[in-house]
């Protein structure tokens, strides 16, 4: 599965009640910093995780970079999955050149490789 149009057509919506201004989704766009309180709690999770699995991105923004670093500097072991090189490839334990969509779809169909759900 692979999103080569995705976002092609997307359109920021506009409010009807104040005149036409912008909505923005709760998302950070390309570009845009990363709330403050957001890094903190990403952080935070990383730091504390054994493992950090990266899917489907060259972590070329720091936003994304950060936080492998900071993984690995608590001694969490990391896995990509990429097509390409990644800016963590000579920090990664483990590197699988595949793509993203398709390495998912496998994993999803393998019932021993399922994650249990969280409480």
């Amino acid at each position: 599965i692979e999103l080569a149009d995705a976002g092609r057509h997307f359109r920021l919506a506009s409010c009807s009640c104040c005149g036409g201004q912008l909505l923005k989704p709760d998302v950070v766009f390309f570009g845009d910093s990363v709330p403050k309180a957001r890094v903190e709690s990403a952080l935070s999770a990383v730091q504390s995780s054994n493992l950090v699995l990266v899917v489907g991105s060259s972590l070329m923004v720091w936003s994304a970079f950060r936080l492998v670093k900071a993984a690995k500097a608590a001694g969490a072991q990391l896995a990509i999955v990429n097509v390409g090189a990644t800016r963590a490839d000579d920090l990664a334990d483990v590197k699988v050149e595949a793509l993203a969509g398709e390495v998912m779809m496998q994993l999803a169909m393998h019932p021993s490789l399922l994650v249990p759900k969280l409480a």
